[in-house]
C-alpha cells in the first residue's frame, strides 16, 4: 500500500520545482512512498499561520526563524533521536555557514538546511566586465545609472541588518536596542545614498523583481544586495544570465550579510512521521543536493553541491563565487516572536528611505520592537 506524504512549498522554480523532481526521483528508491507538494506564492504562504499548516502537511519548507515557536509550541517533529543521527552528523559537517545549525533550537534539531542563501551581489557579465568590490564603488556605478536595488521592506530591514553587521556592529545583540545611534547612521547613510541613485520603484522590489530586470534587459548591469536565485546565474532561465558574487566589502570585508535560505521541518502531527522523517534526511543528502534537487532548479543547502565542479561550471561559478559571503553571514536573534518584530520594523525602514522617517524616528521605533518581541516567551 502507498503512503501518501503532502507537502507545501513556496511557488517559484527554486522552492517548488527542485523538491517535486526530487519527489518523482524517491519513488524509485522507496516505491510505497509517495511525496506530493503544492506550492503557494511568498506572501500567501508567509501569511498562514503554522499552525494551521502543520494540520494539512507532512512536510513544510520553512524559514528558519520559524524554529523557535515551531520548537516551543510543539509543532514540528523532533529529527534528532530518530535513527538518523549519523546522518544529522554527516549534514552538519556538511552545512554552508551556519545554515545547518539555524533549524536547532533548546538543544534539539527541528529542520534540515535543504536550501542555502543570503544577501549576495549580483551583475550582467556582459555588460560589465569588472563589477564593484566595495561601497563607494557601488555608488559610483550608481550614479551613472546602472544599479538596482530592492528595497520592499523585509528586503530593507535585511539590507540595514547586512550593513550595519558589515560596518562592526551586529544588530539585536545588546538587550532592548537594535542599534547604536552611530551604528544606525552609518549604515542609513549609505542606504539612503543608495536609494537616491536607484529607480524610485526600487523601494516596492523584491529580489525575484530585481534579478528579472537585472536579467532582461539592457540599461542595469549590478544589484549590490538581494538574496541570491541560482536559477538566474543558469543559461537559459532567462534571456542574459547573472553572475552572483560576494556582497560589497565594508570595514570588515564581506561579513555580515543577513543569512536567509529555507528548511525542511516534518509536522508534529503527520500520521507518517517515519516516512517523512526519512524523505527529509534523503531530500537533504549530498548526493541528491548535488544531482536532481539542483538540477531541477533548487538552491542546495549542502555545501558538497557548493563544492561541486559541475554545479559551478553550470551557473557561471555562483557557489564558488558567494560563499565567502555565507560563510560570514549574519544569523538572527533566536526569540519565538523574531517574526513579527521583522513584520513590524521592516516598514519603518523602507519609510525612512524615501525620507518619511528621521534616523531618531527610526531607532525609536525598532528600539520599542525589540523591547516588545525579543524577550523570552
Amino acid at each position: 500500500m502507498t503512503t501518501i506524504l503532502r507537502g507545501i512549498t513556496w511557488e517559484h522554480a527554486r522552492g517548488y520545482g527542485s523538491v517535486a523532481a526530487a519527489a518523482e526521483a524517491y519513488r524509485a528508491v522507496v516505491p510505497d512512498v509517495e511525496v506530493r507538494w503544492e506550492q503557494r506564492s511568498l506572501q500567501a504562504f508567509a501569511d498562514q499561520p503554522l499552525e494551521q499548516l502543520v494540520e494539512e502537511y507532512d512536510l513544510l519548507v520553512i524559514d528558519h526563524p520559524h524554529i523557535p515557536l515551531a520548537a516551543e509550541h510543539g509543532l514540528f517533529l523532533r529529527l534528532d533521536g530518530t535513527g538518523h543521527d549519523d546522518e544529522l552528523a554527516v549534514l552538519a559537517a556538511q552545512s554552508v555557514g551556519a545554515s545547518h545549525e539555524t533549524y536547532a533550537h533548546a538543544g534539539g534539531q527541528w529542520g534540515l538546511a535543504t536550501d542555502a542563501a543570503a544577501q549576495v551581489a549580483a551583475y550582467r557579465p556582459d555588460l560589465l566586465p569588472e563589477p564593484p568590490r566595495d561601497w563607494e564603488g557601488v555608488l559610483a556605478l550608481a550614479a551613472e545609472g546602472r544599479v538596482l536595488w530592492p528595497y520592499k521592506p523585509v528586503d530593507a530591514f535585511s539590507s540595514l541588518v547586512t550593513v550595519a553587521s558589515g560596518n562592526g556592529e551586529e544588530p539585536m545583540r545588546s538587550p532592548g536596542v537594535f542599534l547604536s545611534p552611530d551604528g544606525l547612521g552609518e549604515a542609513m547613510e549609505t542606504l539612503r545614498r543608495l536609494a537616491r541613485l536607484v529607480p524610485e520603484a526600487n523601494s516596492g522590489w523584491n529580489p525575484i523583481q530585481a534579478a528579472d530586470a537585472l536579467s532582461t534587459g539592457d540599461r542595469y548591469a549590478y544589484v549590490p544586495l538581494m538574496f541570491g536565485y541560482t536559477n538566474y546565474s543558469r543559461a537559459g532561465f532567462r534571456p542574459h544570465r547573472l553572475r552572483y558574487i560576494d556582497i560589497p566589502a565594508s570595514r570588515e570585508g564581506v561579513r555580515g550579510s543577513l543569512l536567509g535560505g529555507a528548511g525542511i521541518a516534518v509536522s508534529a502531527r503527520t500520521r507518517h512521521p517515519e516516512q517523512a522523517v526519512d524523505h527529509a534526511f534523503w531530500l537533504d543528502c549530498a548526493q541528491v543536493q548535488e544531482g536532481v534537487y539542483y538540477d531541477a532548479g533548487g538552491q542546495p543547502g549542502n555545501a558538497v553541491a557548493w563544492e561541486s565542479d559541475r554545479t559551478n561550471a553550470d551557473s557561471l561559478d555562483f557557489f564558488r563565487g558567494t560563499r565567502a559571503t555565507l560563510e560570514g553571514a549574519y544569523v538572527r536573534p533566536r526569540f519565538v516572536h523574531y517574526i513579527e518584530l521583522q513584520n513590524t520594523l521592516s516598514e519603518h525602514v523602507t519609510a525612512a528611505l524615501r525620507g518619511q522617517l528621521t534616523d531618531d524616528g527610526l531607532r525609536e521605533r525598532l528600539d520599542e520592537g525589540v523591547q516588545e518581541w525579543l524577550v523570552a516567551p
